[in-house]
């Protein structure tokens, strides 16, 4: 047994000592068990609170509307797809050069004023910044055992190990049963295109409570009954203060009657997943303990436990001053790929291919990393006076020189439990768009050779394990390279964009379920066909040029087409976008399609690219 854990969800060392099964949580021991799935599935949560969640259908969410009363997924029912309405973007949203993934910085609900985040800046550039030390092993394992057991301990408690760890239908539905009625907290709501996830917690009857920026969309889920609470909290203070703010409105759960005391804490949100690291090891909730997301959201960090975990790991160097450069570009050679030691998405992210390149490269990025500032939960460059948060003097400025990784690169999708992968799913990325390391495309299931999608997913969960995680949903970026396989990240969250519905739609796994499980701590054993159920396609559609976008009207009609999930557009008529001869191109819209297999698919959605559907004039 590894002397450290990576999710407090496990409770490894506590259990051990308790002769307790890994799998089950330390609830209240000693409590008669149940011997029968009938028995298991009719057992009740005590103290869950009134409030009842109710699932609408004014949002598309990607749950099949037939999926019954315990919430299983058949992916043979009609999906309701519905065109996302665009927000309104305000100025500085409109012209930025760069845009965060759909799982970064808040979004303004349109039109009002809001407060800029300090905690933003903090966690995107220099996390963990003021948030609390990680516990010592001893004091995790004491805040375990003081801690008072959750609900959802209780339950877990009376069900016998062999039957949560079926990998059947049956068994999924007593672990959707032993979930219903608990108290979920997620810190931050993401973008309102995030709104299946909270449809889905309530389909699967858990109540939620969000936690978020005062002026966040997801205030309005609980006027719609999707969700229990919304808690709000001021983002534009210190990650310390944020911290404390959350810790707070946490404990006091259940006190109104309205929900249970808190059973979990989660989030999909990147820039909060060092913070619910944190929240979970001070409640004795299960969570990856803060050490192995700090090590994961840190490149240079990852590289160095990969390393002596023999994985193999390319040549890197870390920068922390000009006069290293020289040095740096000795050692790792050419070509190379800067980038930022913490940070978000492709911001920073640049190839170099020469002495001469990276001394004006590495200048580049500094400066732009000194000059960034925060506006309406978009990174933009300019002056603080326009009334956003200045970056400057909270971002770490360290850049990691990395040996430049040929080949193709992958997403691996990893559900983790009791320190072994249960699912992980490999999605093909198209080439990038050089020099900003854009993406292009994605398909699943993967076209690439047998050997090689089992190379790389191998390498993938063996990077999970170097960090020292055990349980959760993790989203691997990994590329074959032509000395075998390369971890790029670890993303210890949900995967954004489309991950969710590429997994559900390929293999019939819903990764929010995954997530909420290891949240509960409740063993993940999805049951996964010996088959795809089908084939998919997606893209980002990159601005091809600076200019503005002339309008929608091919990409509306084109959404009613056959066999496409979605067209979403990311701008509207009129805006400035940057094409990539300006900087990181502009993201156009969204396209998700299906095909009876993955190159009919692909072929598809490349058809769809060439017809222009957002055409933008110079």
């Amino acid at each position: 047994m590894a002397t450290t854990c990576g999710c407090g969800g496990c409770f490894e060392g506590f259990r051990a000592k308790q002769k307790v099964a890994p799998d089950v949580p330390a609830g209240v021991l000693g409590k008669a068990q149940v011997s029968t799935l009938q028995e298991a599935m009719a057992l009740q949560r005590p103290n869950s609170g009134v409030f009842l969640p109710s699932p609408t259908a004014a949002w598309a969410s990607p749950v099949p509307r037939d999926g019954g009363a315990t919430g299983a997924v058949s992916l043979d029912g009609d999906f309701e797809i519905v065109m996302h309405e665009l927000e309104t973007l305000d100025a500085a949203r409109d012209t930025m050069a760069i845009q965060l993934d759909t799982d970064g910085a808040r979004h303004m609900t349109g039109g009002g004023s809001m407060q800029h985040s300090r905690f933003e800046v903090e966690q995107m550039f220099a996390s963990p910044a003021t948030l609390p030390k990680p516990m010592s092993m001893d004091e995790r394992e004491s805040q375990i055992r003081t801690s008072v057991p959750t609900a959802t301990n209780q339950i877990l408690a009376q069900v016998p190990r062999k039957l949560l760890l079926q990998a059947t239908d049956e068994g999924q539905n007593l672990r959707r049963n032993v979930a219903r009625g608990a108290t979920v907290v997620f810190v931050g709501a993401g973008l309102p295109g995030k709104r299946f996830t909270f449809e889905r917690a309530a389909a699967m009857g858990i109540k939620v409570a969000i936690i978020e920026h005062p002026d966040s969309w997801s205030q309005s889920l609980v006027g719609e009954g999707v969700v229990a609470k919304f808690l709000p909290v001021d983002m534009s203070q210190s990650s310390e203060a944020v911290f404390e703010a959350a810790l707070a409105h946490i404990r006091s759960l259940g006190q109104d009657g309205l929900t249970g005391p808190v059973d979990g804490v989660v989030t999909f949100v990147e820039l909060s997943v060092p913070l619910v690291a944190r929240l979970c090891e001070t409640l004795g909730l299960p969570g990856h303990t803060p050490a192995a997301v700090d090590a994961a959201r840190n490149k240079h960090e990852t590289r160095a436990a990969l390393k002596r975990a023999g994985l193999p790991t390319p040549k890197n160097y870390l920068i922390a001053s000009a006069d290293e450069v020289e040095k740096a570009g000795k050692i790792v050679g050419f070509p190379a790929v800067l980038k930022p030691v913490s940070g978000a998405a492709s911001l920073g992210v640049k190839k170099v291919t020469s002495a001469e390149e990276l001394a004006g490269t590495y200048k580049e990025i500094v400066d732009e990393l000194s000059t960034l500032v925060v506006s309406s939960g978009a990174l933009i460059q300019g002056s603080p006076d326009s009334g956003g948060v200045n970056a400057k003097g909270m971002v770490d400025l360290s850049v990691l020189m990395e040996q430049y990784l040929d080949g193709p690169e992958v997403d691996v999708d990893i559900v983790m439990s009791g320190g072994e992968y249960q699912y992980a799913g490999v999605a093909d990325n198209g080439p990038t768009m050089e020099p900003y390391f854009n993406e292009t495309w994605a398909v699943c299931p993967s076209l690439l050779p047998l050997d090689q999608q089992r190379s790389l997913k191998e390498l993938a969960v063996a990077c999970v394990k170097a960090l020292e995680f055990t349980v959760g949903v993790f989203h691997v970026e990994c590329k074959m390279t032509s000395n075998g396989p390369h971890l790029i990240e670890v993303n210890a969250r949900m995967g954004g964009g489309q991950v969710h519905e590429t997994n559900l739609r390929c293999w019939g796994v819903d990764l929010v379920e995954e997530m909420f499980f290891a949240c509960l701590g409740i063993p993940s054993r999805p049951p996964v066909p010996q088959q795809p159920r089908c084939a998919v396609a997606y893209c980002y559609v990159n601005a091809p040029t600076s200019g503005k976008v002339v309008s929608l009207e091919k990409l509306e009609a084109v959404s009613k087409r056959q066999n496409i999930v979605w067209a979403k557009p990311l701008v509207r008529p009129g805006v400035t976008v940057v094409g990539p001869e300006q900087g990181l191109p502009t993201w156009l819209c969204d396209l998700f399609v299906t095909g009876q297999s993955s190159k009919k698919a692909l072929a598809y959605l490349e058809e769809l690219q060439a017809e222009d559907l957002v055409p933008v004039e110079k």
